[in-house]
């Protein structure tokens, strides 16, 4: 409690809610604080820079809340509420007022825990259906979403470049401290150079029209299955990480299901997408997004272990996670 900032630390009491709250609950990741408080999720962001994110000041804060807002209206409208705040009034904190604003952060409806993918998962219940779901929705998300030149850009080999090249530079410092060894960023760090040097695979996706605003964040901890499908908290804090070719996106899930050990529903789920979707280059650069997203994963694994003000979890749990994202990442450089 003491490394918590004041305000989580009076939102973590149950006493100066709108609403009816027996019980809070604390989620850390590396760039958030998210507070379970009864019905209601209230998501916080971190003051970090990371170069690629920056939420250093209040003022940033308050822009990428809207933003979060805005952008996941797209696929989930009535769960995503208010920009909400914590004030100082009379020299204590509230939850909105009209005092001095501390903070600013994203109020959202709770959904049901034992509906989150990851719980389907890991009970053994996800099926097919639930993927015809997800794509159900996904489908005319894409179909809809802004594209055009302003967008393309990114989903060119130059572009996407930048994003991969930028993972490497930031996980060089841990090789082989637990987590990333050598042969790990080797391999994959060749593999991602080679494909990108083939300009026109990503030239043909343009062409396509597979470029688009996408989500950016698409895995199963981002996913509902309740009474219908909630894809919820897509990347809000850089543009270049959600303009991209769909197959990052859908990528990104089908790379999730092979980390859950579920590689029939993982090729299952990418057949179907390209079936509904008629993308028939999709395969052409799958298997590149598939290890960028691995790698990806494994980054965060590497920066929250080594955030101190993260206590959800020992260190040592995020790096055998990271460690098994990478060794994911080095499969799919060598298929």
């Amino acid at each position: 409690m003491e490394n918590l900032p004041p305000y989580i630390q009076y939102l973590l009491k149950t006493n100066d809610y709108p609403h009816e709250v027996e019980k809070t609950e604390l989620i850390q990741t590396h760039i958030s604080f998210v507070v379970v408080a009864g019905d209601y999720v209230y998501k916080w962001k971190k003051p970090v820079d990371f170069g690629f994110l920056n939420f250093s000041t209040l003022e940033k804060r308050k822009y990428y809340c809207e933003r979060e807002l805005n952008l996941n209206r797209r696929l989930c409208p009535d769960l995503y509420l208010d920009v909400v705040t914590v004030n100082l009034v009379d020299g204590r904190y509230r939850l909105g007022g009209s005092g001095q604003v501390i903070e600013y952060g994203i109020k959202m409806a709770r959904m049901p825990q034992d509906r989150m993918m990851t719980r389907i998962i890991e009970s053994g219940r996800l099926t097919k259906a639930h993927l015809d779901a997800i794509i159900d929705v996904l489908i005319p998300f894409y179909q809809t979403a802004e594209g055009g030149s302003g967008i393309e850009e990114f989903g060119r080999a130059e572009s996407v470049a930048k994003n991969v090249l930028e993972n490497f530079d930031q996980t060089e410092a841990f090789i082989g401290k637990g987590g990333l060894s050598t042969e790990n960023f080797e391999k994959i760090k060749g593999y991602s150079l080679k494909v990108l040097a083939d300009t026109d695979r990503f030239d043909r996706r343009v062409a396509a029209g597979r470029v688009r605003d996408c989500h950016g964040d698409l895995h199963s901890a981002n996913i509902c299955l309740a009474d219908k499908v909630f894809i919820f908290d897509c990347i809000e804090f850089n543009e270049r990480f959600r303009y991209s070719d769909v197959a990052a996106d859908i990528g990104f899930l089908a790379m999730d299901l092979d980390f859950h050990g579920l590689p029939e529903l993982s090729s299952y789920f990418i057949g179907r997408f390209i079936a509904k979707s008629g993308d028939d280059q999709f395969m052409e650069v799958l298997n590149f997004y598939k290890c960028y997203r691995a790698y990806v994963r494994g980054k965060i694994g590497l920066l929250t272990a080594n955030d101190p003000s993260v206590v959800s979890e020992p260190a040592q749990t995020y790096l055998e996670q990271a460690r098994k994202y990478f060794q994911l990442a080095e499969r799919y450089s060598e298929e």
